[in-house]
This record gives structure tokens, sequence and C-alpha cells, in this order.
């Protein structure tokens, strides 16, 4: 079996969002086109309480986009985005999410983020996603959404570890920093996980 994980693909990450990723629309034309090649397709959603501790409204002295250091491990002060109920936690439009099997929600613990679609940053935590995609005797996953190089990033290397063949189909991504997606990319790599470019690689 053979999974599509489509990780947050929510108007908060997409132009004039909250947090908005720099021509993050222009992958979901790309994503539309290869889902019935799939066995399974499977979303993640950014879900946060209003009073998320990685927001920067919550932390007076601080400014968006500082890193600090929270219950331990370095966090990003984000911009407030994918509130629960509110308009940017929804999904695009533009994107077909009718074949989507199943949609596990993460970061809804205020005092902690949750860049994987699998555990939340402590791995203290689990959304359910793995067991879903090993009940359903998946054996390769395949990462693409937003952003590149934290939510698809840590998505595709929890896939690896957990003991799925794992491919990061980076036609189908942007990142936030295309200097920190290069970084990203290595690590990627040093953990044997494939790095698929172009739609015409993609094997399936």
């Amino acid at each position: 079996m053979k999974a599509l994980l489509v990780v947050d693909l929510q108007l908060d990450f997409l132009p004039d969002g909250a947090l908005a990723v720099k021509e993050g629309d222009l992958i979901i034309p790309s994503i539309n086109a290869i889902q019935n090649r799939f066995d399974l397709v499977v979303a993640t959603q950014d879900w946060h309480p209003l009073d998320h501790q990685s927001f920067a409204s919550q932390h007076p002295n601080q400014q968006q986009f500082d890193v600090v250091t929270l219950h331990g491990i370095p966090q990003v002060l984000w911009p407030d985005h994918c509130v629960q109920g509110t308009v940017g936690a929804t999904f695009s439009e533009a994107w077909d999410s009718t074949v989507v099997s199943a949609v596990f929600r993460k970061g809804m613990n205020k005092q902690i983020d949750s860049y994987s679609g699998f555990y939340d940053n402590n791995k203290m935590d689990s959304t359910g996603l793995l067991g879903f995609l090993k009940d359903k005797k998946v054996t390769e996953v395949y990462v693409c959404g937003l952003a590149a190089e934290y939510c698809v990033f840590y998505t595709a290397m929890d896939a690896k570890k957990a003991g799925f063949d794992t491919f990061f189909l980076d036609f189908a991504t942007k990142p936030i920093s295309k200097e920190n997606l290069q970084q990203a990319k290595k690590t990627l790599i040093e953990n044997e996980i494939v790095i698929v470019n172009t739609s015409e690689e993609l094997k399936v």
C-alpha cells in the first residue's frame, strides 16, 4: 500500500494567510493531479488553541520568529495561525480533499508545538497517524504540503523512523526559507529518504 500524506494545506499557510508560505498555492494543482495514483490519501491539519505557547502573542517580550526554549526544547515563535474553528485553519477549497480517507489534527496541546503529523515536538503524544497507516498495511509514504522544511520535513523523518519507505515530494511543497530547505534536504538524504523532484519522477 502506498499512501500520500498531504500536510497542512490550510488557508493560513497560503498567500494572504497569517503564516503564508510564498507561492504555497502553486503546489495545489500538482497535488490534485497525483492523488488518484495512490492507494490512500491522508491529511494533517494544524489545529491550535487560541493561547498556544508557540504564538509570539503569548510572549510579550519577544518578537515573531524569535527562537526561545519552551519546555526544554527550541521553539520558533510564530504569528497566531490555524486557530481552532477559524477560517485560516480550514483547508484550501482549491485542493480536492474529497479523496482524503482521514484527517489527523496536531498542535492541540497549548504547551507544545507539533510539526510532525505523527507526534508533537517532544514525542510524548501521538496523533494516531502511525497506527492508522499500519492498520491499512501501508509500506510506502509520500509526503507533500506545507511548509517544506518544517511540517513536511518532520513528518517525512518520522515516517522513515517508523519503518516506511519514505519519499519527499519536492515538486509538491514550498519552504518558508530556501536556505533552511537545502539543509533539510541534506538531512533527508542522510536518512535515506528519497527526494522526488518532479511528478514525472514519481514511480506510482
